[in-house]
């Protein structure tokens, strides 16, 4: 491998499709909540800047990112372009719609329905053949309002810390231990069966791990997600992300 490596090298032959994920105003939607922003006065620049960094990390999983993401991301640079163009008068300022107003409404009647979806979600299905599966986790771990559901884009976020701690590449040596995703499956599979508990999400990777093997890991842990083998949850609201079996 030559010196600096190529965007090809780092990639892995494999691709995860995000169907069944949340999508671009989901996304939004976490960006605003975790910088906790006025969503009536989104700081466009910053949002955007964030947005696309998160493209970027779909990007080195080789995810396949469906077409409304590229579309947001066009939307968000030309609201962004609009806003730093210059007035040409005090009167147009007062009577320009502000370019951010469309994309406000759809955040604002997006998150309106998804919060009445996960309402409805929650409901008792009325004595209809309906098991808890109780998740055993460590002792104090599990907080007065039970474990919180885990998005992709907060496992992207863990993605990224995941990816500060990798090791420098060493482009001169040779690495013989190329481990697949379909392999990796298995053996978180394994892992989790043998602990019979949930598991810390650090945990899944080694002390020191190289840039590819955490690519392979965190594809491995989407695709477990995706076969509904593993659920992802924190204890409570901004712990530890963890992992069990289903």
């Amino acid at each position: 491998m030559t010196e600096g490596g190529s965007p090809q090298e780092e990639r892995v032959p494999y691709t995860v499709r995000l169907e069944m994920f949340e999508g671009p105003l989901d996304l939004l939607l976490h960006l605003i909540h975790k910088n906790e922003l006025d969503i009536m006065d989104i700081p466009i620049a910053l949002i955007t800047g964030q947005y696309l960094e998160y493209l970027d990390l779909m990007k080195v999983l080789n995810l396949d990112i469906a077409g409304e993401y590229l579309l947001m991301a066009s939307t968000l640079l030309h609201i962004k372009s609009k806003l730093l163009l210059p007035k040409t008068s005090e009167e147009e300022e007062e009577s320009e719609v502000d370019p951010r107003a469309d994309l406000v409404r759809r955040l604002i009647e997006y998150q309106k329905y998804k919060r009445a979806a996960g309402a409805l979600g929650q409901r008792p299905m009325l004595d209809r053949d309906v098991f808890v599966r109780s998740i055993p986790v460590r002792e104090g771990e599990a907080g007065e309002e039970g474990p919180v559901e885990v998005g992709l884009f907060q496992l992207l976020e863990a993605f990224r810390k995941m990816l500060e701690r990798a090791k420098p590449e060493a482009y001169h040596e040779v690495i013989l231990d190329r481990v697949t995703v379909e392999e990796k499956v298995q053996e978180i599979l394994s892992l989790l069966q043998r602990e019979k508990r949930s598991l810390a999400f650090h945990r899944l990777f080694p002390e020191e791990p190289s840039r590819r093997l955490i690519i392979v890991t965190f594809l491995a842990i989407l695709e477990l997600v995706k076969m509904k083998l593993v659920r992802i949850f924190q204890p409570t609201l901004f712990e530890t992300i963890r992992i069990s079996a289903v």
